[in-house]
């Protein structure tokens, strides 16, 4: 049997408890806006980390998106960083009410990760796509095709957190980590992946389908 879960990410309850302690100290002392600002800070602190369960599609060769948010670019490039080789790069931004917690696009075993530490611009600029701080996860697939998803830090996110290590092995649409306050999810996919969405689209981590790859 499974054990219930809390639907909110265990990285929050720092920022959560401090606002319930906040704002129990306010109200206590009489401090009544105080006491309000401080709890709707908490109600949205508590948003923010929610962790929903997700059903990834059972088809074997479908690859769905690793986060929440909106497509903000794809493209045909040559990545000399994460998998050596040409490849199609789709970046997802995720705004402040997203859900934050990202997921395994497709089944594999991590083979890399590389994690740089950097600025701290907005995560939907180019700017922030070169000098940001980053996280980048490698997986290699049964079939040996290899592909990259790079957690990027944002202008308010300052903090990524990775739960996967190398030679894990992860299910498609598993918890592999999460960005706090706002960000972006950079995916370099193999070339024989056909996808399915476009720039602009809004996509659910775990449960979009982005592509198939055969």
């Amino acid at each position: 049997m499974k054990k219930p879960k809390i639907p909110v990410a265990k990285e929050g309850y720092p920022f959560i408890f401090f606002g319930v302690f906040s704002t129990i100290v306010a109200a206590i002392l009489g401090y009544e806006i105080a006491a309000l600002t401080a709890f709707f800070i908490t109600a949205f602190v508590l948003y923010f980390f929610r962790d929903p369960e997700r059903t990834a599609p059972e088809d074997d060769d479908a690859l769905v998106s690793p986060a929440d948010g909106k497509i903000i670019l794809i493209e045909k490039i040559f990545d000399d960083k994460f998998v050596k080789e040409h490849v199609y790069k789709v970046s997802i931004f995720m705004n402040v009410f997203n859900v934050h917690v990202n997921r395994v696009p497709f089944p594999g075993r991590v083979s890399n990760i590389i994690y740089s530490p950097g600025s701290f611009y907005s995560a939907n600029s180019e700017r922030g796509a070169l000098k940001n701080e980053f996280c980048a996860v490698t997986i290699t697939t049964e079939s040996d095709k290899k592909m990259a998803f790079v957690q990027v830090a944002g202008l308010i996110a300052r903090r990524i957190v990775c739960w996967a290590e190398k030679g894990d092995e992860f299910a498609k649409g598993e918890r592999f980590g999460l960005i706090r306050f706002g960000s972006r999810v950079d995916l370099y996919l193999p070339l024989q992946v056909q996808l399915e969405v476009i720039q602009g689209q809004k996509v659910r981590a775990g449960e979009t389908i982005l592509g198939y790859l055969s």
